[in-house]
């Protein structure tokens, strides 16, 4: 993802030209032609379009901003599944039923908005899962389970999860796919002159687009928000 991101803030540096710094600027959309294929219409019941989001900060809207950032991007008026990976909690501290709540309400909006079909977790134990399943009004769908941590699915989240129809699914991501010193630093080495201490990521969605008959990528690829704090 690391090198996505510099691939894409390198070209688009190049072609507009200018000195980022003569202004103050607040808001940077950096795309590269052609990199997102929108979806033709006619094609979008042929096709799955998942997306998993990793959230940097700490706000739970951020939640819709990249779900309607990628809808857009995408050229389609839902996702048919989004898999949430909320931000990593503090040293000593575990993961919560409290601290999941306002990123998965957030989520349910959207389902009951119908900009997302389904919704699904990553990396929660049977304790944690069933908690978030008994309390949401709208139940998970999936729960990405990350093997570098247990080479075998553990049996009561496999009991659990077959019980209640959830979808046990196997992941490689790192537990921070994007932290603000590594962003900072791709910022700071693609574009000249980049202030890049003053911009934060917030966070890193990525999408696939999926035939459905035949279960072939068609696309996939990464959309990210970043925001600056000028002092």
């Amino acid at each position: 993802v690391r090198d996505c991101i510099q691939k894409t803030l390198t070209e688009w540096s190049s072609k507009i030209g200018q000195d980022l710094n003569q202004e103050v600027l607040e808001v940077l959309e950096c795309t590269v032609a052609q990199a997102i294929e929108k979806i033709n219409p006619e094609e979008r019941d042929e096709l799955k379009v998942s997306a998993k989001l990793f959230i940097v900060g700490s706000n739970s809207s951020s939640i819709r901003d990249a779900v309607d950032l990628a809808c857009s991007a995408l050229g389609v008026a839902q996702l048919d599944s989004v898999i949430v990976a909320p931000p990593p909690v503090e040293d000593g501290t575990s993961l919560s039923l409290e601290y999941l709540q306002p990123y998965w309400q957030e989520l349910e909006n959207l389902v009951q908005n119908q900009k997302i079909v389904a919704i699904g977790t990553s990396d929660l134990d049977k304790t944690l899962l069933e908690q978030l399943y008994l309390w949401a009004q709208v139940k998970p769908s999936s729960n990405q389970v990350n093997l570098a941590s247990c080479c075998v699915m553990p049996p009561d989240l496999t009991a659990f999860a077959k019980e209640f129809d959830i979808q046990l699914l196997t992941h490689n991501d790192p537990k921070e796919l994007l932290c603000e010193a590594s962003f900072q630093e791709v910022l700071q080495e693609s574009i000249q002159n980049m202030k890049a201490r003053e911009w934060i990521p917030l966070w890193l969605l990525r999408y696939s687009v999926i035939v459905k008959s035949r279960g072939i990528i068609k696309s996939k690829g990464y959309i990210m928000q970043a925001k600056r704090n000028a002092s």
